[in-house]
């Protein structure tokens, strides 16, 4: 049996890649005090590194891309789960965790198929637009309410 260290090594690192992009995308969310937080986000990123990583050989193309594809519309029943309409409220609340839910399987998808370039510039990207609070969108011309 021929064990090969560095593919254990990348592959350990792509599962890192994932979770840690979940990890801080989570963060930004649990320091807003939203429903979904550090271990929620963490395991999107390390589930969907790990499923994305089980076909990432160049290959396995084909199946790379429909595990991508069913990743990034099954991961839509957990963001509707955030999604809620509370009585005497004129718009839902929680769409940003749901986009941010969905944004992280992206990121874990691309940390399992070895795209850490993408993997660290849409996390920054995502933290970026995370960070624009109310007010800019108020400032922009969206109502209070």
């Amino acid at each position: 049996m021929n064990f090969d260290v560095w593919g254990e090594v990348d592959l350990v690192l792509r599962l890192l890649a994932g979770m840690t992009a979940g990890i801080v995308v989570g963060w930004e969310r649990t320091i807003k005090q939203r429903a979904a937080g550090i271990r929620t986000f963490g395991l999107v990123g390390l589930g969907t590194a790990a499923a994305a990583t089980i076909f990432s050989e160049p290959h396995e193309a084909d199946a790379a891309s429909r595990v991508v594809q069913g990743l990034l519309t099954g991961i839509g029943f957990l963001g509707a789960g955030v999604i809620v309409l509370r009585k005497g409220d004129e718009a839902p609340r929680g769409l940003t965790t749901a986009a941010a839910v969905w944004v992280t399987a992206a990121l874990g998808c691309a940390a399992g198929l070895g795209d850490h370039a993408i993997v660290l510039s849409a996390t920054a990207l995502a933290i970026l637009l995370l960070a624009i609070n109310h007010s800019v969108e108020r400032w922009a011309g969206r109502d209070a309410g």
